[in-house]
């Protein structure tokens, strides 16, 4: 593999090791979800059927809670979940981290959609914590909590921190809304079934195109009065399609692969984790992983940092990653998400690019 005028995304696509993901994401997907389905199962139809109903009975109990609805993106059900809430309070006032998806992803749909107003709490590196939001000016209908903080480096607070902040808003009457788009990555750490993570919310979001590695799609669940209301503003949104069998049938099929396996992703990022830390200029956030995910940070500037990973493809056939976004001048980062391609990785080719890693980055 040569690496001459080579950009790091094309000498990573190929690299005959990629490490992180679940590879890449082609019609296959689609196909290995069918292959067990028979031919003659009914579709779903806008929201209706035995296919789509079971799914979510499914889910909710999985959850704990009592019902949930399926959605074709998770962007919908949470901007529909915290209209819900701000309706039911009456005040059109939530609350979320200042690096949330719904502030830097979505242009503004919460509040272009809806004209709720959103309140950012704590600094932007670092978790909510109790003392942000007893220190709250402000009346608010919801509070909303990503687990794990994606933006920093896939973060967590203690589940003892979750348990304070769920009693602090319950006996104020505010609802506290879990953005769990990895939410099935958290459980290694924590110790706990989804259940008991979200018994301490009253609404909770999960993806199944993250961890899960499905096509697309997503769950919303809480109390029944909240899913049925969630369906009109379904409908409102578009997001009621005549059928969504294709997203139901990949996510439950990704869900029952994949969801034995987050242990193992856990582990294995820990384990690479070690390896950045132990190379000259490189450190991971958090310095030791809590779920499959973290930040790589390169105390070196981009387009150098970029150079010494191509150079490494092209030796290796390791590929690290196929991004990096740079910091400041003299500094980048980039993800890493560990999935099922972890494990075919040759430990000894992955352990000689990191020694010539560092070498070049010396």
């Amino acid at each position: 593999m040569t690496n001459e005028k080579m950009t790091l995304a094309e000498a990573y696509n190929r690299c005959d090791y990629p490490v992180p993901g679940n590879g890449k994401r082609t019609v296959r997907m689609l196909k290995e979800a069918l292959e067990r389905v028979e031919g003659e199962t009914a579709s779903d139809f806008y929201g209706t059927g035995p296919l789509i109903e079971n799914f979510q009975a499914k889910l909710a109990d999985y959850l704990g809670k009592p019902a949930a609805v399926f959605f074709p993106s998770g962007t919908m059900a949470q901007q529909i979940a915290l209209r819900i809430w701000c309706d039911r309070r009456g005040l059109m006032k939530v609350a979320y981290h200042p690096l949330c998806h719904l502030e830097i992803h979505e242009e503004d749909g919460l509040k272009e959609l809806h004209r709720i107003e959103p309140v950012l709490l704590a600094d932007k590196d670092r978790l909510i914590a109790l003392e942000d939001v007893r220190g709250l000016g402000e009346d608010i209908a919801c509070l909303l909590l990503e687990l794990p903080q994606r933006e920093i480096g896939g973060q967590l607070p203690s589940f003892e921190e979750l348990e304070a902040i769920s009693a602090y808003c319950r006996g104020r009457g505010i609802a506290l809304h879990l953005d769990g788009a990895r939410l099935f990555e958290t459980l290694p750490y924590y110790g706990k079934t989804a259940a008991e993570v979200c018994a301490l919310f009253d609404s909770v979001y999960v993806s199944f195109y993250k961890g899960i590695g499905g096509i697309a799609g997503a769950i919303l669940a809480g109390d029944a009065a909240l899913t049925e209301r969630s369906k009109v503003w379904k409908r409102r949104h578009g997001g009621d399609l005549i059928a969504l069998y294709p997203y139901i049938l990949s996510s439950d099929h990704y869900f029952e692969k994949r969801l034995p396996k987050m242990e193992q992703y856990y582990r294995g990022a820990v384990e690479l984790a070690e390896l950045y830390n132990g190379c000259r200029a490189l450190s991971t956030r958090p310095a030791v992983p809590v779920t499959n995910m973290f930040h790589v940070h390169a105390s070196v500037p981009k387009e150098r940092l970029e150079t010494a990973l191509v150079a490494v493809y092209g030796e290796t056939g390791i590929g690290l990653t196929a991004n990096v976004r740079p910091i400041e001048e003299h500094s980048c980062s980039f993800e890493i998400s560990i999935g099922d391609l972890y494990e075919t990785v040759p430990k000894d080719l992955l352990h000689r690019a990191f020694e010539r890693l560092n070498e070049l980055l010396s």
